[in-house]
């Protein structure tokens, strides 16, 4: 281990104020996401889950930090207020299936998975998927099923889902997504073109689904066709 790197104690303190953080956040955002203060099962599950491990090794000083960081492939782990407040949208229930699509290192499924007890992940990117299931075994996180796959198609073998969130963004919401959605479930993505997308919330119903506008976000994109 590095000298200069944090220890667990440190970067135990790091997460609470990260929490504080979060939660300023969500205050002064209030208004404009309808979320000023987001639920204590997903504070909680920000507390628990150690973002550090998360991260590559030389960037996990900064791993606490209020912002996106890079993991490789021109990818990022997203700013943890954005991970906190999609995850909050979902208005989880501890028996919901959720289904994440972008995996990246796996930071989102683990807080997920601390609040449901089935989390399905999809990244297309094979060395990150297989990198976040490295992270999530090493500290037994053990409800989160990844799989290797264009998420623009969903996991059909395992819809439909309570509950869908997509870390990446694309022009409208996959009509494959929406299939794979039931009734009365929820789903959060950022919806627009790279220079001009909106994070939103899909609320469906028996034959429609409902689309609010959040905030505004910048993801990477996700592959539609592939």
């Amino acid at each position: 281990m590095a000298t200069d790197r944090p220890d667990d104690s440190t970067y135990d303190e790091m997460r609470k104020a990260m929490v504080l953080i979060v939660a300023a956040h969500a205050a002064a955002s209030g208004e404009e996401t309808g979320r000023p203060v987001l639920s204590d099962p997903v504070m909680e599950a920000m507390l628990e889950t150690p973002r550090h491990r998360f991260v590559p090794d030389r960037l996990q000083p900064l791993a606490y930090d209020d912002c996106p960081l890079p993991i490789g492939h021109e990818k990022t782990i997203s700013q943890p207020f954005i991970v906190a407040l999609m995850i909050d949208l979902l208005d989880l229930d501890k028996d919901d299936r959720v289904l994440e699509v972008g995996t990246g290192q796996g930071y989102q499924a683990a807080v997920l998975s601390r609040i449901v007890t089935e989390v399905y992940s999809i990244d297309i990117i094979p060395e990150l998927a297989n990198c976040a299931i490295e992270n999530l075994a090493a500290i037994n996180y053990d409800n989160v099923r990844i799989r290797v796959a264009n998420g623009a198609y969903g996991w059909p073998q395992h819809a439909p889902f309570d509950k869908i969130v997509v870390a990446a963004s694309a022009d409208e919401v996959p009509d494959a997504l929406i299939a794979q959605l039931a009734p009365g479930g929820r789903l959060v993505m950022p919806v627009g073109p790279s220079d001009s997308q909106n994070l939103v919330l899909v609320q469906k119903g028996d034959s429609a689904a409902y689309v609010d506008d959040i905030l505004p976000v910048r993801f990477s994109r996700l592959v539609v066709s592939h």
